[in-house]
């Protein structure tokens, strides 16, 4: 009757184990979600802006040669990320197969001018800058006219500004559920061992002495939370990668390591860190406490 019952017991604290892993590891999930969101929304910001187009009106009669220099020293700029040279019989063409129609034969002579098209670094990609970076482009005696859209670069600036303050308002919301349903999860977890760490702590045993073990059982159930986040996060990574390609331009394993990696620091930190505060709140009580 005694091993049916000790075997019972068992039973139901790796229930409750089971269950609490479980229950962390969908919290971690949803942080690490979240952690790739606040990523992709940077990355988004960046690929935006340096997608911006500074257009480059060449004069009609620069040479070649002073073209391609003038190329060599806008790609040295530290405000500029790339930057592509199209003359007229390239422009033509574009145009050609955007129009549907060959406008060279029908107007007899090509009109376009050859043009520079720069992209700038993100950091740049603002009024403030581009403005500065017009003036200089301007001196150049090669430039007939610099083309850039403002109402645009405003428009993108001002956007990425709110959503990213919406992102990190919804960041540090979710983050303080996260860590009170984690500790939520944890003290009923210890709540099923009250009677055992009262009955260790009667014997003699020290209060460093009985939060040892639970404290490093609760690490490891942190450390297995996370990586069961991680594979259920990498397996949604996966399909949505496959469904969506285009979402190659967002990987970047550097910040996906560190957010798994900080999963897995969460994951332990914040179970051992309730699991002590638990511990010691039923150290503290009196027996007769345990029973309410």
């Amino acid at each position: 009757m005694e091993e049916f019952e000790v075997s019972d017991a068992s039973k139901k604290t790796k229930t409750i184990y089971i269950s609490t892993i479980f229950s962390i590891a969908l919290v971690l999930l949803m942080l690490g979600m979240l952690g790739l969101i606040l990523v992709h929304a940077k990355n988004l910001s960046n690929y935006v802006k340096e997608n911006i187009v500074l257009n480059i009106i060449v004069d009609e009669g620069a040479k070649e040669t002073e073209i391609l220099q003038f190329q060599k020293e806008l790609n040295a700029n530290q405000a500029i990320k790339s930057s592509v040279y199209v003359n007229k019989e390239m422009a033509a063409r574009n145009l050609t197969n955007d129009l549907g129609e060959d406008f060279v034969n029908f107007l007899g002579y090509n009109p376009l001018l050859s043009t520079i098209d720069v992209y700038l670094k993100a950091d740049y990609a603002n009024n403030k800058s581009i403005d500065a970076l017009k003036a200089n482009i301007a001196k150049n005696p090669i430039v007939k006219e610099v083309i850039y859209q403002s109402s645009l670069i405003d428009m993108v600036n001002k956007n990425i500004n709110t959503i990213g303050l919406i992102i990190l308002g919804f960041a540090a919301i979710l983050l303080i559920i996260s860590i009170a349903l984690i500790n939520n999860t944890i003290r009923l977890a210890i709540y099923s061992q009250r009677f055992l760490i009262k009955s260790m702590q009667l014997v003699g045993a020290t209060r460093n002495f009985i939060r040892k073990p639970f404290i490093l059982v609760a690490a490891l159930h942190g450390l297995i939370a996370a990586f069961i986040a991680i594979l259920i996060l990498l397996g949604i990574l996966f399909y949505a990668q496959k469904e969506i390609p285009e979402m190659i331009i967002l990987r970047n394993y550097t910040e996906f390591g560190i957010i798994l990696a900080s999963l897995v620091g969460v994951g332990v930190f914040i179970t051992a860190i309730s699991t002590s505060f638990a511990v010691s709140k039923y150290l503290n009580l009196k027996i007769y406490d345990l029973y309410r």
